[in-house]
């Protein structure tokens, strides 16, 4: 009896076979009481097929499979006794041509570690969670949105090192859970998001160019490593997003390119399956197959490995037919539209499936144009996601703070304009790998002036961000302005922290980080007014920004008065929504932040003075480049 049956073969080709990893791959099985393994694929071109390996010493006539029915759906089977878990493998495709394709498994649980390209044997089950208080308290307590989520951006193999080792040093998964929980925690970020887990054979293309969809990559460990390390940071109230890549893969030989002799993942046509720029194919999204491949990736993590959330990478590169193509280049729609119709259908498709099936799982995509109602539902012809990243801000937020401060005043819009538009989507205000590589310096360094003034800038920008309406990501390094630019061949420069002016800039995150969690008017109402309030937009000769954020409750309201200039005023006055006394949460003058303020009043009464149009204000003394905070 086969063990991929014709009803899995159905639902396969209808893109709804929500447990396929647990058919296609390498898995366990006892057949008339003898145990070994079972192995499926898909390669429906291939004149045959053979599994080669260590078990039978690498035999390419061996093991030959077996096409099961239905024959036109192109599954190949066998089943054999002598293969274990930890052996290495690979598919031996034979083409009607006569060629000879060595592949690795598409459904595999594990790679053998890169430069090495075969897939190894590796059982999933069996390992012990202890997260079940995290996932229970995932799947309720009202709408996500409503709730805090402030993401630390981070690449496993660069946060820290051992020095001198042969393995590049690379901190293992086991290693790297219980510093990364000491530092988050401690620091008071949500969630981490995790970037090239998914395994990937070329240590430059950060993960992003996948050649393993179901198996987190063998630099660090095995399989049940990386579920140790989502169980350590679930068991210290960390969630858990891994970058996931449904864009495009890389043509590497043993990959899904040409998988069985002929386009099988990608689509057929170059104009449509080739991006350009990138060397790289596109998923064919028309093919219900393909869309169950990738739709069973994304169950997989959330199943098997308790993942919280996956960050969709280039969504708009899925979304337009023409993206970064020229004329000639790529082929309209069905409309003459340049929308690829079939990648929106997968969304909805996959953002309804994973968000109402996993209660708490989130679907973020990295999206970078006005494509709308990426968040909306799927009934108001939406995509379904559950945040976007708001690249729009990043990019206006980046360039006012390049400026010096004598040109921020005819800048100004730009720290404004994102309000104008926070309606439209549930956004996550990002600053990400990508503003900190490729020469577009860190974040330290994009600051101008002098070495003081650098700090107290970003000092200034942080908060801005951290009061703006929108949910957080921050890139490791950045919390401590770490100087250099990021670098996947080396560790983050943590001896930074020795030197006061890092080391204040680190403790002012973690102040803002527990400020957001603290209270509730920091992230309840992000996606509406209700809970945001300009008390004054337009002072751009000064440069000043001062707004209130509200909670449901109307209690713990937050002030903003950020100060974007080295211009000191020693009464500034901000007008004030209620007559009620406000109370100095955050002073960026406090020492404890590299200020030198030890007298400043905590406690402020409102006078009955008009200011910002407001009946009631107050007089602050406003440090060049100073950041208030108070709550009423």
């Amino acid at each position: 009896m086969s063990n991929f049956t014709e009803l899995d073969s159905y639902l396969f080709g209808q893109a709804t076979h929500y447990d396929i990893f647990k058919k296609m791959g390498a898995h366990a099985m006892t057949v008339d009481g003898v145990d070994g393994i079972c192995f499926d694929v898909w390669a429906p071109h291939a004149a045959a097929v053979a599994v080669i390996g260590e078990f039978n010493g690498w035999n390419e006539t061996s093991h030959m499979m077996e096409r099961v029915a239905p024959m036109d759906m192109g599954i190949y089977e066998t089943f054999i006794p002598e293969a274990k878990e930890g052996d290495l493998y690979k598919f031996l495709i034979y083409t009607p041509e006569g060629e000879k394709l060595y592949k690795a498994d598409p459904f595999a649980n594990m790679a053998e570690l890169r430069p090495e390209t075969a897939s190894r044997i590796a059982f999933v089950d069996g390992f012990k969670w202890t997260d079940s208080l995290w996932m229970k308290k995932r799947g309720t307590g009202g709408n996500y949105w409503e709730k805090p989520l402030s993401i630390y951006e981070v690449h496993p193999g660069s946060w820290k090192r051992h020095p001198g080792r042969e393995d590049d040093g690379f901190y293992s998964y086991k290693e790297f859970a219980e510093s990364l929980a000491d530092y988050v925690t401690d620091m008071g970020y949500t969630h981490v998001e995790l970037m090239g887990i998914s395994e990937y054979p070329y240590d430059g293309s950060w993960g992003y160019q996948v050649t393993g969809y179901y198996a987190p990559t063998s630099r660090y460990g095995t399989p049940k490593d990386f579920m140790y390390l989502v169980n350590h940071l679930h068991k210290k109230g960390i969630g858990v997003i891994l970058d996931w890549v449904p864009a495009h893969f890389p043509k590497d030989a043993h990959g899904l390119a040409n998988f069985d002799g002929q386009p099988l993942f990608e689509y057929a046509d170059p104009k449509k399956g080739e991006h350009p720029d990138w060397g790289t194919k596109i998923f064919d999204y028309g093919k219900n197959e393909v869309k169950n491949f990738l739709i069973g990736s994304a169950i997989n993590w959330v199943e098997t490995y308790h993942i919280d959330g996956l960050r969709v990478d280039a969504v708009a590169s899925m979304l337009y037919l023409d993206y970064g193509k020229e004329d000639g280049q790529w082929v309209a729609n069905e409309y003459g539209g340049n929308e690829n119709l079939e990648a929106i259908e997968f969304f909805k498709h996959i953002n309804t499936l994973i968000t109402g099936r996993y209660k708490g799982v989130v679907m973020i995509a990295e999206e970078s144009t006005a494509w709308p109602k990426v968040t909306g539902s799927v009934e108001e012809n939406g995509l379904n996601f559950s945040y976007k990243w708001n690249m729009g801000w990043m990019h206006d937020f980046l360039d006012y703070m390049k400026l010096d401060p004598y040109f921020r005043k005819d800048n100004h819009h730009k720290m404004t304009f994102a309000m104008s538009y926070n309606e439209f989507e549930k956004y996550i205000l990002v600053l990400s790998h990508d503003e900190v590589v490729h020469l577009k310096c860190s974040m330290i360094n994009k600051m101008p002036g002098l070495e003081e003034d650098k700090f107290k800038n970003l000092k200034a920008g942080y908060a801005f961000m951290m009061g703006h309406p929108g949910k957080k990501l921050l890139f490791m390094g950045q919390d401590f302005a770490q100087y250099q630019e990021w670098s996947e061949k080396r560790e983050l420069d943590w001896y930074l922290l020795d030197n006061p002016n890092n080391k204040a800039i680190n403790d002012w995150m973690k102040e803002l980080l527990h400020i957001y969690t603290k209270y509730p008017s920091m992230y309840e109402q992000d996606i509406n007014w209700n809970g945001f309030e300009w008390i004054n937009a337009n002072d751009s000769y000064r440069s000043i920004f001062s707004f209130v954020r509200k909670s449901f409750s109307g209690k713990k309201n937050l002030l903003f008065v950020i100060n974007f200039t080295p211009m000191r005023y020693d009464d500034y006055r901000v007008g004030v929504l209620e007559n009620k006394k406000l109370k100095l949460i955050l002073n960026s003058e406090d020492p404890k932040f590299g200020g030198t303020d030890t007298k400043r009043p905590v406690n402020y009464t409102p006078e009955h003075m008009d200011c910002d149009g407001k009946e009631y204000s107050i007089a602050y003394p406003l440090a060049p480049y100073g950041v208030a905070v108070f709550t009423y």
